[in-house]
């Protein structure tokens, strides 16, 4: 090879990678696998001394450490299945540029993974078929219905996200940060690696295989392996293969940094994310156990799976460090504390170890000083390509949101006072955001938002003054229960969100069917579990994960209600496997980035220097980089931008192909360009909301009282 690229940054690594004593009868069987299913001498891929030189065998015999013979054997073919469909893929479609035919070719992978063993199958036509219609069945038999949908979930995801970057080497398009983290962590493979890591050890129980911690470990642990792959891989992928999807390249191209500067911040999100994982698991995942009940046995198996997951991130930069297949000349790992020199004289280069250690790093989230004096936000220059246009409701809806908040009890808890409410002016933002509404349509959206802003008031304010996490858990139950969904009995309401969550709910729901009302109420238990999180964080003084904390905040800030009520009249005509879909993933993932970043931006003095807030994009980005707040905000503009011009990206480029790849009517593509429209006006309606309302301006927040409370706080409802 050539000169590389960049010198390889000191890696976190918190566990020592173990070598499963298999590893031998692994790679014999794998070997004589693959040459049975037609991948070696003749398939125009590989041939033997590739398979050997890649090691596979070494591999899975560094992350399934602990499993069986047959166990790693099994394992050892499915990871040579899916590197050989990767470079299969590369030599037949990425380099040729032929979406049609590569589009045909992973459409028939999922026939070979049905749920039911007994179904037929097609003949296979090529290797990758063949590979993956043997391991189907010798790996589905033994794990439950639930595992086989989830991996079968994880598998497709793996194969046909290989579209997207075989659609951005067609235009030669990079992806923005966000972009690339979501999309690599379906087309990286490491949920199906995940998966795999079940196999080798315990399935996680259904319980709380959905639940925020268990996703989090995937999702970082996911993480971990992609960046830590993109480092080593960057010579390889970038320099000879023309790839664009690499993490290096990614932020090299947005920060318009050096290539050793992006490697080195690539290596600072990789650390965050194995520190987030650590403390899921260590804070999050104990207690989601507590909360789901589960038995000992439950949760042996949850702890067993990541400690799978800690073997596999080990063993996995074990292998990148011996693989032919990367870059991992003068790779360094970084020194653990008890590893230091000893002896005399060496005590000054004890001490400086351990501070260059991950140990410092990891304090810096919590070492944030609040309530300090920040000034007025700056305001950037917002690129905005939409109209703005507002609902002629908009004067009605204001008399009408001020007669039902205090109706509501929304003005008397200390939370919120009538001038408090008029500088929200929550009318003015859902005119914005559906310019034809009706009255009662405005009214009714009016009161979502009066809901939602009141809630993320409140429960920092009342339950984060108290250290209360306890009641806030239980006021997150109870405002679930406000939600039947089909005629359950409601709880009597005890405090001004669970009368208003009633009233808004029957408002809502009235003319939906049970099926409809799910995805409505899935969006508000998102939305009150995000404020639980933004709780414990409060009570951590922990300043979010960068990666985490923009996730979250789409959750924070409501993004799925909203739009669940912008999908809930489009009807059956548009399928549900189009919204499921990741260029409309993508494109309402971007909408709602935009939107939280657009307040982040506009509330930094209201939140940082009056709230003393940690969950602020422009703070995260201070924290993280150790920058001041005008070049945190500078990244965060950019990024912003970065979302809308995915978005136009989306909308011009990504849905076309969707409604063809989808056979859409003519009616669900008329369904699915209003929803464009919808979420246009989305973002152009926050925005204009922003700019007008006196919540976020300074000389309003100087004349409040911010921190009150009520001489008689909120009493605790008891959930029965």
């Amino acid at each position: 090879m050539t000169q590389q690229p960049f010198e390889l940054p000191h890696f976190y690594l918190p566990h020592p990678a173990r070598l499963n004593r298999h590893v031998d009868e692994a790679r014999a069987h794998s070997t004589r696998w693959a040459r049975d299913m037609g991948m070696l001498e003749g398939s125009g891929v590989w041939d033997q001394a590739d398979l050997e030189a890649h090691d596979y065998g070494l591999l899975c015999a560094y992350t399934h450490p602990d499993c069986d013979g047959p166990a790693l054997s099994l394992i050892t073919d499915w990871y040579v299945w899916v590197f050989f469909f990767d470079d299969h893929f590369l030599e037949k479609y990425k380099r040729t540029q032929d979406r049609v035919a590569g589009k045909a070719h992973l459409d028939r992978l999922p026939l070979f993974m049905p749920l039911d063993l007994a179904a037929e199958v097609p003949e296979p036509e090529n290797p990758v078929e063949a590979g993956l219609v043997d391991l189907w069945r010798r790996t589905v038999p033994a794990m439950s219905a639930d595992w086989r949908r989830r991996f079968a979930v994880a598998t497709e995801h793996l194969l046909n996200e290989s579209l997207w970057e075989l659609s951005n080497i067609n235009e030669g398009r990079i992806a923005n940060p966000v972009e690339y983290i979501e999309m690599r962590r379906k087309v990286g493979g490491a949920p199906w690696s995940a998966g795999l890591v079940e196999y080798a050890t315990a399935e996680v129980p259904p319980a709380v295989a959905g639940t925020r911690p268990l996703r989090v470990l995937m999702e970082t642990f996911s993480d971990g392996v992609h960046l830590r792959n993109d480092l080593f891989s960057y010579q390889r992928e970038v320099e000879d293969e023309g790839e664009l999807s690499n993490g290096v390249l990614v932020l090299e191209t947005f920060f318009g940094c050096t290539t050793q500067e992006a490697a080195d911040i690539v290596n600072d999100v990789l650390t965050s994310r194995l520190h987030q994982f650590e403390h899921t698991a260590f804070t999050e995942v104990p207690a989601v156990a507590l909360e789901q009940g589960l038995t000992p046995p439950e949760v042996a198996a949850v702890a067993a799976y990541a400690k799978g997951l800690q073997d596999w991130q080990s063993g996995g930069h074990e292998w990148h460090m011996r693989s032919s297949r990367y870059m991992n000349e003068n790779a360094r790992a970084t020194t653990a504390p008890w590893e230091s020199p000893s002896g005399p004289g060496t005590s000054a280069a004890d001490v400086a170890a351990l501070l260059a250690s991950a140990g410092a790093e990891r304090m810096r989230p919590h070492t944030h000083v609040p309530f300090q004096r920040v000034g007025p936000s700056r305001i950037p220059d917002i690129y905005m390509p939409f109209p703005l246009t507002l609902s002629p409701a908009l004067d009605g809806s204001r008399r009408h949101l001020s007669e039902w908040t205090l109706r509501m009890g929304m003005l008397s808890e200390g939370v919120w006072d009538e001038d408090k409410l008029l500088s929200c002016d929550l009318p003015l933002c859902a005119a914005g955001l559906d310019p034809d509404a009706t009255q009662d349509q405005l009214d009714l959206a009016s009161g979502w938002l009066a809901f939602g802003t009141y809630g993320d008031d409140y429960y920092p304010l009342v339950y984060g003054h108290r250290r209360d996490l306890a009641a806030a858990r239980l006021t997150t139950a109870r405002l679930s229960a406000c939600m039947p969904l089909d005629g359950e009995p409601v709880p009597p309401p005890a405090n001004a969100m669970e009368r208003s969550l009633i009233d808004l709910w029957a408002r809502t729901t009235a003319g939906m069917t049970p099926q409809q009302r799910r995805p409505l109420r899935e969006a508000i238990d998102k939305m009150t579990a995000a404020w639980v999180w933004e709780l414990t964080n409060q009570i951590h003084h922990r300043v979010p994960d960068p990666v985490d904390y923009l996730e979250m905040r789409r959750d924070t800030f409501g993004s799925d209600l909203t739009l669940g009520l912008c999908r809930a009249g489009h009807g059956p005509a548009v399928p549900p496997e189009v919204y499921r879909s990741g260029p409309v993933r993508s494109l309402e993932n971007a909408a709602m980035d935009y939107a939280c970043l657009l307040n982040d931006i506009f509330s930094y003095q209201k939140e940082i220097e009056y709230e003393g807030e940690l969950h602020n994009a422009i703070l995260v980005v201070q924290n993280f980089f150790g920058i001041d707040y005008p070049t945190a905000l500078h990244v965060v503009h950019d990024l912003m931008t970065q979302r809308m011009r995915q978005f136009e990206h989306v909308v011009a480029h990504e849905l076309p192909i969707v409604y063809d790849d989808f056979q859409l009517s003519e009616e669900a593509r008329e369904i699915m360009r209003g929803y464009v429209t919808d979420l246009q006006n989305w973002m152009a309606g926050i925005l204009n909301w922003h700019q007008q309302v006196p919540r976020y301006k300074a000389e309003y927040l100087a004349g409040r009282s911010h921190l009150f409370l009520p001489d008689r706080a909120p009493a605790v409802p008891v959930l029965h």
